[in-house]
């Protein structure tokens, strides 16, 4: 290190000053104190180091950095660590597009899940294990064209834009769909699991819904498949463009390879849109918890249906035994009008008959009371005067007052108990206005 010198100029002392008559102490020096001092620091170290292995500065540099190597290497190991492919560490640093970026640092594994501080700390193994220096120190005279590709992966995996690119188009982070037979033989949810883990890095919108399992409800099932279904990707294609020339005065070209680039991206992202159409179309043909929620929709709608036509079939039977009953009720009613009908005529039939008898009676009791005359044969005019007047008192008596008359005539054979009887009638049927007196007048004198 180049010594720094500064020039400050020194007091000046007051004109005449001396230090036998102007010096004057204003203190005392303490005595003396023995201490012991313990040297300690990393130059200590170092300094004692070199003295215990005889080494000169260059030679304890040289070992120490190859121990800082042996330590980041042993500190990374567990983490960021895989055997380099021979054939990789022979690539062609210009060829950068066509390198794997994770595979070249060390983070096959991680890939797009790869964190910025495991790429600087994958960065910096690499770096110190094949850095030209450490190569030419080893004696090695390999040329540096590995370590430019480590350059160029860092390069492109810490750049944000450049790495979103880059993982558009890593084919090394692809989950290849499992065939129907791989299916029907594994773990449905694991298998496609996986794919759509994999297809959903490429997501606007996150987290991303799992596909679940057979436990998954119908709603968690039907939203899963309609965010695939309609799916928002950022994945684009820019990492494939053809290399536009920089050459700015053939600008016709220039032109031309960026609408080139421009069709190829639209193209590549219709395609990639179709393709995880038809992957999410295939799983959705596989999961066997759609056919499950098809046929317990269809049990429910056959449930349905059947309690509707049950219902349907109740009604009908309901509305057929009301009907019956009612038929039943109105042939019970026409029955018993019938049976009251004929009880009716009958009791009319029988009050006729008897009312014929009641008047056969009462005509006899007249010609028993001959015919209300008094001494020898009646004449014929007394015969049809009395008949005359029987049969008037019949017809303005009903039924029931001509039984009463005839249950009052019935044994009688005294012609003038027979006549009281007629007479007594006669005069109720005068009081209630139905007979005049003149009509009966032979029977009252």
């Amino acid at each position: 290190m180049a010594a720094v010198q500064i020039s400050l100029p020194l007091p000046v002392l007051p004109e005449g000053w001396a230090a036998e008559k102007d010096f004057k102490a204003v203190g005392q020096l303490t005595h003396a104190t023995d201490r012991n001092i313990e040297p300690v620091g990393p130059h200590f170290l170092a300094h004692a180091r070199r003295k215990r292995h005889k080494r000169t500065f260059s030679e304890d540099d040289r070992i120490q950095a190859q121990v800082n190597v042996k330590k980041v290497e042993d500190e990374d190991a567990g983490e960021i660590s895989e055997p380099e492919d021979p054939l990789m560490l022979q690539r062609d640093a210009k060829d950068w597009k066509g390198q794997d970026h994770y595979a070249v640092l060390g983070l096959s594994k991680y890939r797009y899940r790869a964190t910025e501080d495991q790429i600087k700390r994958a960065h910096r193994k690499k770096v110190l294990k094949h850095h030209p220096d450490k190569k030419a120190a080893a004696g090695s005279t390999e040329d540096d064209s590995f370590f430019k590709c480590i350059q160029k992966a860092t390069e492109v995996l810490l750049d944000p834009v450049k790495r979103r690119q880059f993982d558009s188009v890593d084919e090394g982070a692809d989950v290849e769909p499992p065939t129907k037979k791989e299916t029907q033989k594994g773990n449905f949810y694991k298998l496609w699991g996986r794919v759509f883990e994999s297809e959903g890095r490429f997501s606007k919108i996150q987290p991303v819904p799992k596909l679940g399992n057979d436990k998954s409800t119908k709603e968690e099932v039907e939203h899963f498949y309609n965010f695939w279904y309609n799916f928002d990707s950022w994945r684009t294609f820019e990492y494939q463009d053809e290399d536009v020339p920089d050459d700015n005065e053939n600008r016709d070209q220039k032109r031309h390879v960026e609408r080139k680039n421009q069709n190829a991206r639209r193209k590549k992202k219709t395609e990639d849109t179709a393709r995880l159409r038809r992957l999410v179309d295939d799983a959705l043909a596989l999961d066997e918890r759609i056919k499950k929620f098809r046929q317990q929709e269809h049990a429910q709608k056959n449930k349905k249906r059947l309690e509707k036509e049950a219902e349907t079939k109740r009604l009908a039977e309901e509305a057929a035994r009301a009907r019956e009953e009612e038929a039943r009720l109105q042939a019970e009613k026409e029955a018993a009008e019938r049976a009251e009908k004929a009880e009716g005529k009958k009791a009319k039939e029988a009050a006729k008959n008897a009312a014929k008898k009641n008047k056969r009676v009462v005509r006899g009791s007249v010609k028993e009371a001959n015919y209300f005359h008094v001494g020898g044969d009646a004449p014929a005019a007394q015969i049809d005067s009395a008949l005359n007047i029987v049969d008037l008192i019949i017809t303005k008596i009903d039924n029931e007052e001509l039984a009463a008359l005839t249950a009052q005539l019935n044994g009688k054979k005294d012609a003038g108990v027979i006549k009281q009887i007629f007479a007594s009638e006669v005069k109720k049927l005068v009081e209630a206005g139905k007979l005049k007196e003149s009509e009966a007048k032979s029977l009252l004198a």
